[in-house]
């Protein structure tokens, strides 16, 4: 293929993935982030196979940043997946703030009445 054709297939790509990407609801985001982490685990799995057989210094050092950026980025999406999670988990810290709010009274004067 020539050049021309690598560039529109590259914007056709982008557009298409960004129009796709923005019809997504809230409530999915989470799970489809961890399904994306999982699949650049995956990901990282064959850039070290390729560089098990990779030839060359500037090969090899490029397949260790590659890595090492993809690694940061499966970490962190596991991260900020699992913080994500967090907030939907009811614990009994929560319950209580949540009762003193439907009390009508604010959480502030329960705290100093119980201190």
């Amino acid at each position: 293929m020539d050049i021309m054709t690598d560039i529109a297939i590259l914007v056709l790509a982008a557009f298409v993935g960004f129009e796709v990407i923005s019809k997504v609801p809230n409530t999915l985001h989470t799970p489809l982030m961890s399904g994306t982490n999982a699949i650049h685990g995956i990901v990282l799995l064959g850039g070290l196979l390729i560089l098990a057989s990779s030839a060359g210094a500037l090969n090899k050092v490029l397949l260790v940043i590659a890595i090492a950026f993809g690694t940061i980025n499966v970490v962190g999406g596991f991260l900020v997946t699992d913080r994500m999670l967090e907030m939907f988990k009811g614990g009994p810290g929560r319950k209580k703030a949540a009762d003193a709010s439907a009390d009508g009274r604010p959480q502030a004067a329960e705290e100093e009445s119980s201190a």
